[in-house]
């Protein structure tokens, strides 16, 4: 709906993208707080260094298939059955992290983490494409994934590494990070509005009708940048989901820093992807997805070998991670922001966003990790740079071959 002077509901827009955004930040938060608490958490419970790799892709497996599965869901029951619960039940399971006693139970936490995680991610997107105005939907959806890299990759290992300093063990960080989720939780119920009842309700084509209901995934297949968009993920999501859970034992067991060290090396990942996921789909939206998209594939390559090539250097390790995740997790929210709503067919905007996040999740998020987990134990855990280089190298290629969707670029 607008209002009755007949502009843009502007401040719904800015609860939502503020709540989801939050929301999402506790996502990543949750989601790699795990990263450099690991160090100490393998002598307690008797782990390895590959098991990092194990436990980032039991959660990106489960992560992708539920967002596969819900993204075609919300877009039939709505968006707040999806969310609130999803933001519960994923809180819950970081909470129950810290309770596990061996690396079973913690897989299977991490997991039932994905499931949650995965619901919520392209419904909160698909809301947020439903509240924004169209000419500024890469900039608000940018914004709203931008909360994953600021709380769980650039706040999230000093709030870990710090937090060990001064609580008994641990096992109380997972729980203290669990808290905000039900708060966030409890505002997005009197907040979020179903999508009939937004003024973007039409743009996005939320409410499905008896014609669109027919579509189908094999619809979405037929869409060729919603097909790029899937293995541009994975090619992105290799890289920076690598190295955000390998670099931590990288830092610490190759290089010899301390843990407040590797922890403050590592929030480069989130400081740099907190600008680049508002940054690059933003000025998206004045040069277009294509360009920012094919830029951003040339400075992840770059910046993922420089940071290989340096010694035990924090300032220069800082940086150049910091490089690495604004080109890599800017392009995954341009991604999964403004190419894959634009490309949606009428009616299918969360299963659109659903199959790319999924997609990219399951091979990106899953199984990447695991082969970096392997390559860890079998030749060094200075030789997953391979997983990263070869993912952003492809994406080099593959983004060359995308259509542009930009309304600035169509208005042309």
């Amino acid at each position: 709906m607008t209002v009755a002077n007949g502009k843009w509901d502007t401040n719904y827009e800015w609860k939502v993208v503020t709540l989801l955004g939050i929301g999402f930040g506790l996502v990543g938060l949750d989601r790699w707080i795990i990263a450099p608490l690991f160090p100490t958490m393998m002598a307690d419970l008797n782990l390895n260094p590959g098991d990092i790799g194990t436990l980032a892709g039991a959660l990106g497996l489960m992560w992708g298939v539920f967002a596969i599965f819900v993204g075609r869901l919300a877009d039939s029951i709505g968006h707040r059955k999806i969310l609130i619960p999803a933001l519960l039940v994923f809180s819950l399971m970081s909470g129950l992290s810290g309770m596990a006693s061996g690396l079973v139970g913690l897989i299977m936490i991490r997991a039932l983490m994905g499931v949650a995680e995965g619901a919520y991610t392209p419904t909160s997107f698909t809301a947020v494409a439903s509240a924004a105005k169209p000419e500024r939907r890469g900039i608000l959806q940018g914004a709203q994934q931008c909360g994953f890299a600021l709380f769980g990759l650039a706040l999230g290992p000093i709030i870990a590494t710090q937090l060990l300093l001064v609580v008994p063990s641990w096992r109380w960080v997972f729980w203290i990070v669990a808290v905000p989720g039900f708060i966030v939780a409890g505002l997005l119920y009197y907040v979020l509005k179903e999508p009939e009842e937004t003024q973007g309700a039409a743009t996005v084509g939320a409410t499905l009708t008896a014609e669109q209901t027919r579509s189908s995934y094999i619809e979405l297949l037929k869409t060729p940048n919603i097909v790029l968009a899937m293995l541009l993920l994975f090619c992105t999501m290799s890289c920076v989901f690598v190295l955000s859970a390998m670099v931590p034992v990288y830092l610490e067991g190759y290089i010899g820093f301390s843990p407040q060290q590797q922890g403050l090396v590592m929030s480069g990942i989130g400081f740099g992807g907190f600008i680049g996921q508002f940054g690059v789909p933003g000025l998206s939206d004045r040069f277009g997805r294509k360009p920012m998209t094919v830029l951003s594939f040339i400075g992840a390559t770059i910046s993922v070998w420089v940071f290989f090539q340096l010694g035990a250097n924090p300032l220069a390790l800082f940086l150049s991670i910091f490089m690495v995740s604004f080109f890599s997790l800017g392009v995954i929210a341009l991604i999964t922001g403004p190419i894959a709503t634009e490309a949606a067919p009428l009616g299918l905007v969360s299963a659109a966003i659903g199959i790319v996040v999924g997609s990219g999740e399951i091979f990106g998020g899953g199984v990447a990790p695991y082969i970096a987990g392997a390559i860890a134990n079998n030749y060094g855990i200075q030789n997953v740079v391979w997983v990263a280089l070869v993912g952003v190298a492809a994406g080099i290629v593959l983004s060359l071959f995308l259509k542009e969707t930009a309304p600035i670029k169509q208005a042309e």
